[in-house]
């Protein structure tokens, strides 16, 4: 992110979180709609999307940076082939009210007759939740007269006003095939700035690629770009997604100099130059360090070990009151509490509050002042992108976490990331490449990915077995780890109540039956403690199943997830575990008085060396003991590798169908 004296650029995440692809119009295009092409009309099916329940016809981007606010004039034309494809007439136009906002909304359907039913419907905006991580506002309104052959178009703009230039991103693939699309690009180009732009992983079949015009201009057509395939454990979207990114970037040397890097571009000096030039802003953001020498005095024991200090000072730096992680604040209200950025340290500590990249920097600081070799370092977030040094942009180092040597090991710690507990880092940073930084210049580094015994899920549940085949009791589940942080991130922000929905519908979702659950403790949420605690009273109704004179338990109670996991034969892309995990149900079950158990499941045992799964059953004088373990310490898998993890996992949902067989009070005797 780069200052400049105007407004805002492209947002990095608008294209990555529109579900419906908004686009725009060329630059040289006027406001009239485009006109309706009779053969769109009767088009039923596409040859080249066989089944598609939509297309996109037109897809066009207009992106101004040059004038004295940034506008982006966004346009696309759908076609409806299905009923299912109907769907695509509630459009959701998603935006950040802290970095532009929406106007000339302008909507038509286009009857298969070729009349016209214009939109002047309401507009609202609402928050809306894609999934339990993934939430976002949008502008929301229905398209009128939808049916099958429809053409459903609409447009509008995008005002940006943050006063900050973000790397832009054109994302091509999009949720439809696309037959045609059209974007453009008129750059910022103040003194001092430049832009170019790459395509990672190459462009479009039917394109001519990205063009720069005489008047500056980038440009570029596509045609019949394929729709994007969503695949459960798949890399990063915008990491396989066909996209054109472009970097920003302010250059010190002469036009020529400038124009020869370009042409012959040396990795190795760009990062160095980059590294130097970070290196000196954050270093004169510590100038203060007498500040920091007083604050470890008051904050350690002359007879502390390095860890315990190291660790005193981790926690006093998080108590620091952390903006990044509060809920999102109004221009108007940042106003009135007179928030601005802290100017080094001393200005911190004097605040009490700071974003998350100020309180990793304080951490420095502080260790530094009390005595430990510590560097400020610029990794890669993995959530969205995998960086590539050739690629050469500055923008996709977007995380801040220090190294520090403490009895010989290196160390990466992220206060700034609220919630995380001491010794780990937030998944996204973990096991990244990025660069250590000196006055001197950088070193790549790579920092550590977490072994899955860091974060695990263990429920431990003491329960009954009704008469009516029912299970009844108590469950406790302890997550730990990265487990714990994020669902500390998620619910940062909720009130007790949707905390409690959280916990119990994360409980129903793990039960592959119906359920009732209800939470009977106060989980510590506002902390960065190793582990997160919930209690719950457990209730699931049903679960053992008669077969004449005998009943059948399965062992499975916690099993839902890995039932559906891997499901299908073929995989298109990489498989992604976001980060190794460990999950353990330990349940023990009292039988009814008189019930006793006929035959109970075989131990086993399956150690791949990556993953391991356990089941283990007992039976305690008419209470059964049920162990269950599964470990996952993968990562990134090739396509290939995938029939063996495929075969790993339906080996273990086999053995949760695994059923404990009993005889209930009286069948003996009535057999």
């Amino acid at each position: 992110m780069l200052n400049r004296p105007r407004t805002a650029v492209l947002l990095l995440s608008l294209f990555v979180c529109t579900p419906l692809f908004f686009h725009s119009r060329p630059v040289s295009a006027h406001d009239d709609w485009l006109p309706i092409d009779p053969a769109e009309l009767k088009m039923t099916t596409e040859p080249l999307a066989p089944g598609a329940p939509a297309i996109i016809l037109n897809l066009q981007v207009d992106r101004n940076d040059a004038g004295e606010a940034s506008v982006e004039h966004d346009y696309v034309r759908i076609k409806i082939l299905t009923d299912e494809g109907r769907k695509y007439a509630n459009v959701e136009i998603p935006f950040d009210k802290k970095s532009f906002r929406i106007s000339d909304v302008r909507a038509r359907t286009i009857r298969p007759d070729g009349s016209l039913v214009n939109f002047d419907g309401k507009i609202y905006e609402n928050t809306v939740v894609r999934s339990k991580s993934l939430k976002y506002l949008a502008k929301t309104f229905s398209m009128p007269e939808v049916t099958v052959g429809s053409i459903i178009e609409y447009r509008y703009k995008y005002y940006f006003t943050d006063g900050k230039l973000f790397d832009s991103h054109w994302i091509l693939s999009q949720e439809l095939f696309t037959k045609h699309a059209q974007l453009s690009l008129k750059p910022f180009t103040g003194e001092g700035w430049y832009v170019k732009s790459i395509c990672p992983v190459g462009y479009p079949k039917d394109s001519d690629g990205v063009k720069q015009g005489s008047d500056g201009v980038f440009r570029m057509t596509a045609a019949n770009i394929p729709a994007f395939q969503i695949e459960d454990y798949m890399p990063p979207e915008n990491e396989l997604k066909m996209r054109v990114d472009f970097i920003y970037q302010k250059y010190q040397k002469s036009i020529l100099e400038y124009q020869k890097s370009i042409l012959e571009p040396n990795v190795n000096t760009f990062w160095n130059e980059f590294a130097k030039e970070e290196s000196d802003r954050i270093e004169s953001f510590l100038a203060k360090q007498r500040v920091g020498e007083q604050v470890v005095a008051q904050i350690v024991a002359s007879g502390d070990s390095p860890a315990v200090k190291l660790q005193k000072i981790y926690a006093r730096t998080q108590r620091v009151r952390n903006l990044s992680y509060e809920a999102e604040k109004t221009e108007q209200e940042e106003k009135r509490e007179k928030i601005k950025r802290a100017a080094n340290v001393q200005d911190l500590l004097k605040k009490g509050y700071g974003w998350g990249d100020e309180i990793t920097w304080l951490f420095l600081g502080l260790a530094r002042a009390a005595g430990f070799e510590a560097y400020p370092c610029l990794v890669s977030s993995r959530s969205e992108y995998f960086f590539q040094r050739q690629r050469m942009n500055s923008a996709e180092l977007n995380a801040k976490v220090v190294l520090v040597k403490v009895n010989g090991q290196e160390l990466y710690f992220e206060p700034g990331a609220a919630f995380t507990p001491y010794g780990l880092l937030p998944w996204p940073e973990s096991g990244v490449v990025g660069l250590k930084l000196t006055k001197d210049g950088g070193t790549w580094i790579q920092t550590t990915l977490p072994e899955s015994e860091s974060s695990h899920i263990e429920r431990n549940a003491e329960l009954k077995l009704l008469d009516d085949g029912s299970l009844e009791g108590q469950l406790t589940v302890t997550y730990t780890g990265l487990e714990a942080l994020s669902r500390r991130v998620e619910e940062r922000n909720e009130d007790d109540t949707e905390r409690k929905k959280y916990l119990e519908e994360q409980i129903k979702d793990a039960i592959p039956a119906g359920c009732e659950v209800e939470l009977t403790n106060k989980p510590n949420w506002e902390t960065s403690e190793l582990s997160l605690a919930a209690e719950f009273h457990l209730k699931v109704p049903g679960w053992v199943s008669a077969v004449g004179r005998r009943a059948l338990l399965p062992t499975g109670l916690f099993a839902a997830h890995e039932k559906t996991m891997f499901e299908h034969a073929d995989r298109i892309y990489p498989v992604y575990f976001i980060y190794p995990y460990k999950k353990i149900d330990d349940l023990k079950i009292e039988l009814p008085l008189g019930w006793k158990t006929i035959n109970l499941p075989k131990p086993f045992d399956q150690d791949v060396k990556g993953a391991q799964f356990t089941l283990k059953v007992d039976d305690n004088n008419g209470s059964l003991h049920i162990r269950r373990e599964l470990r996952s310490d993968l990562f990134l898998l090739s396509k290939e590798s995938y029939p063996a993890l495929r075969h790993f996992y339906q080996t273990v949902k086999t053995q949760d169908e695994q059923q404990i067989m009993l005889q209930p009070d009286g069948a003996a005797a009535a057999n």
